[in-house]
């Protein structure tokens, strides 16, 4: 009896306190970690978008609330519902010395006092021009005695904004910017063509370090990689991923094909080694995509994980994953650099997903794969003029996270209708394997829009990979350009300059591809002709400008969309498709002789993924080992789930973040919620419903004694529109 009464009036009580304690924020409690910022994208130079905090931990995640809310969307953004809805945001914010930094959904960069979400300043990179909208992931911050700056893009400029009040660093460039088509207009004038950047550069000494986002089609600007000053902006160095005579990769490719097309781009981002002072990322496929006629050979540097020395720009080592890319196989996001056991000995690696799933785990220094990789024979019977590659890459460990194929055991059973109207546009295609080379009677594409994207992945100390995936087939037919001209000659209107010039994305039909491409057929609806024109000139997001078309040509393209008659001397009628087709010729590097007709996701009647599911899975894999952890659904349809169908996962954008609490949280899923997985077990520990889509990466950071996530609910993809950053942290304990 004494024990018990010592239980119930002394143990318990400290028990109970205890346990509350952990699950609450006490700000008269002694602070025990530091500060910690979240100073840069993927939270630090080796990209691993791991924390060391433990305030938020398995035990009490679901005690975790909204601590605060800031609406990033300015008043014109909020004023056109329509505007908002096509600018989602996928910026990943970082945090540094309590002021957290994140760009709004019209690009403009802000900065909030980071524990109340109070905003501190704005600056707007469209004030006195013309706006161009496409997506910004993130910015880099960098510091020179009291001299605070932060590098982001917006439109074909890198901006240099005072960190301390959002006003532009004059010293910089011209008056606070450089222009992103420094350094590319060696062969052929690319000063008209698309440069962007939608993932930041990162900074190594005094150099910052840049990639770019251009067009995929032939009027693809080069994609090189650069280095600039970090104090004025000076361009220091070029690296050519297209080769030019003398240089190592000049011989796979036809002689002087670099004066001809451009891409081979990073656009998803870059990690670095300070200490070996290397800098590491991926290539993209060379201009154009799907179509690879005027570029035989294994086309280096061209979907390959490069290492440069991040002063020079020299050259370290090389990996191509996929020879002679005719699937758009990109490099889709940033290399982890992560340290691994490795035959009993601790070794320097560098991890890189891909967007068919692959996982490469190379030596850092040599550029080597640490598990056994297969070159093994692929389909070779491609369009007139191509010339696919014989072989391409399998690595052996880890297993693929995504389908390498899609076969007819593979077809969607969610219900009989579905699973016929899929069976009959497989019975119709090429699928047999994911290397099959694109064709005019229609190919499956397996790993395209899948496997992994620009999120990334997580990475912890203990060299576990936390990655999540999409499981979704695309349809894609391809025409000649022959052909295509004459079918535009037939309509002789309006009809075919959109043929020419925007129906590889939207499609013949309109109808768009699915989510992010939408359909055009009733543009009326919901856009004017002065908004249509806006996008023309512009661009936005994946969508080029179209300034190289007249302004008649562009008005003829309105027309047509609005189902307006044209005014008298406008560019139409019979002489349409001869204007589209000469002018092409007169300004493009390179025209390729096939085009995409058909290039939309493969799915059901009513939208959802014509494969079995799961259609999305938050993956962990033992980078020692090779060998997978666990694997779970990611995200939900609640309509599917009511029917009774297992969890399915949904298509999911953004990245997962991973911690010393146990937990692995990310969002990105279009069920609009953020979630926190059980590290070990893939468990799910914590959901949240939030106020929009947030196709974002998530962040966490500690001021003052207490641990913040954040994300950007930024909507969009065919959801509601948002434009939240949204601060979660454990309640506070009252006194």
């Amino acid at each position: 009896m004494k024990i018990r009464r010592i239980f119930f009036t002394v143990l318990l009580p400290v028990i109970v306190v205890s346990v509350i304690s952990s699950c609450h924020y006490n700000p008269d409690k002694q602070t025990i970690v530091p500060d910690t910022d979240w100073p840069l994208y993927g939270g630090n130079k080796a990209g691993n978008r791991y924390s060391a905090l433990t305030q938020i931990n398995l035990q009490n995640v679901q005690e975790l609330s909204v601590a605060w809310s800031y609406d990033s969307n300015d008043s014109s953004a909020g004023d056109n519902p329509q505007r908002r809805r096509t600018h989602e945001i996928q910026c990943q914010p970082i945090v540094v010395r309590g002021i957290l930094y994140g760009v709004s959904n019209t690009l403009k960069l802000f900065a909030l006092d980071a524990t109340t979400g109070r905003q501190l300043w704005k600056f707007d990179p469209f004030k006195n021009s013309l706006p161009r909208y496409h997506q910004c992931r993130g910015m880099v911050y960098w510091e020179g005695g009291k001299d605070r700056r932060i590098f982001y893009s917006a439109s074909s400029f890198i901006y240099a904004v005072n960190a301390d009040n959002g006003e532009l660093v004059s010293a910089f460039g011209s008056n606070g910017k450089v222009d992103l088509h420094e350094g590319l207009s060696v062969n052929f004038d690319a000063s008209g063509l698309s440069v962007i950047a939608t993932s930041p550069g990162i900074v190594y000494k005094n150099t910052l370090v840049m990639g770019s986002s251009v067009s995929e089609s032939g009027d693809a600007a080069p994609g090189y990689v650069r280095g600039f000053d970090v104090v004025t902006g000076k361009l220091k160095w070029v690296f050519h991923t297209i080769p030019q005579p003398g240089e190592p990769g000049y011989d796979t490719w036809p002689k002087d094909t670099y004066r001809k097309i451009g891409g081979v781009n990073n656009w998803s981002g870059l990690t670095l080694d300070e200490k070996r002072g290397a800098v590491y990322f991926g290539t993209g496929s060379a201009a154009a995509d799907f179509y690879g006629g005027i570029r035989a050979g294994m086309n280096l540097f061209s979907d390959c994980i490069i290492s440069l020395d991040a002063e020079t720009g020299r050259m370290n080592w090389y990996f191509q994953t996929i020879h002679h890319d005719l699937w758009d196989r990109d490099i889709p996001a940033p290399p982890n650099l992560v340290t691994v056991k490795h035959q009993g000995r601790m070794t320097d690696a560098l991890v890189q997903t891909t967007k068919d799933g692959l996982v490469y785990v190379l030596d850092r220094d040599k550029g080597v794969s640490l598990f056994p990789i297969e070159e093994r024979a692929v389909p070779t019977k491609g369009l007139p003029g191509e010339h696919p590659w014989p072989t391409q890459r399998y690595p052996v460990k880890p297993l693929p996270f995504d389908n390498q194929q899609f076969s007819d055991s593979d077809i969607t059973t969610i219900s009989a209708a579905a699973h016929a109207y899929v069976k009959t546009i497989f019975d119709s295609t090429r699928h047999a394997n994911k290397f099959e080379p694109p064709g005019i009677d229609g190919t499956v594409l397996s790993g395209y829009s899948g496997g992994a994207e620009w999120g990334g992945n997580a990475v912890d100390p203990d060299g576990i990979l936390y990655q999540n995936a999409n499981h979704a087939p695309w349809i894609l037919k391809m025409i000649s350009r022959e052909d295509q001209l004459k079918e535009m000659d037939k309509r002789r209107n309006g009809e075919g300059l959109y043929l020419a010039n925007c129906a590889s994305c939207h499609g013949a039909d309109q109808k768009g591809n699915g989510k992010e491409i939408p359909g055009l057929l009733h543009a009326s609806d919901r856009l004017n002709k002065e908004a249509i024109g806006r996008l023309l000139l512009t661009g936005q997001g994946r969508m080029p400008s179209f300034q190289r078309l007249s302004e008649d040509q562009r008005n003829t393209i309105i027309q047509f969309l609005l189902h307006l008659k044209a005014a008298p001397g406008a560019v139409g009628g019979e002489h349409a498709s001869n204007v589209a087709h000469t002018t092409a010729n007169k300004d493009f590097p390179y025209l390729p002789a096939y085009l995409p007709s058909v290039w939309k996701k493969l799915t059901d009647p009513d939208g959802y993924p014509g494969i079995k599911p799961p259609w999305g899975t938050l993956n962990a894999i033992d980078l020692n080992t090779g060998e997978y952890r666990w694997r779970v659904p990611l995200g939900e349809y609640p309509e599917l789930t009511k029917k009774g169908i297992p969890l399915t996962g949904t298509e999911n954008y953004g990245g997962p973040l991973a911690t010393a609490g146990g937990l692995v949280f990310i969002a990105g899923t279009r069920d609009e919620r953020i979630r926190a997985f059980d590290k070990e077990t893939g468990r799910l520990a914590w959901e949240y419903q939030l106020p929009a889509g947030a196709f974002a990466t998530p962040i966490t950071y500690m001021i003052k004694g207490r641990q913040y996530l954040v994300i950007a609910a930024g909507g969009g993809r065919g959801l509601k529109p948002g434009g939240s950053y949204i601060a979660f942290a454990l309640p506070v304990l009252s006194k």
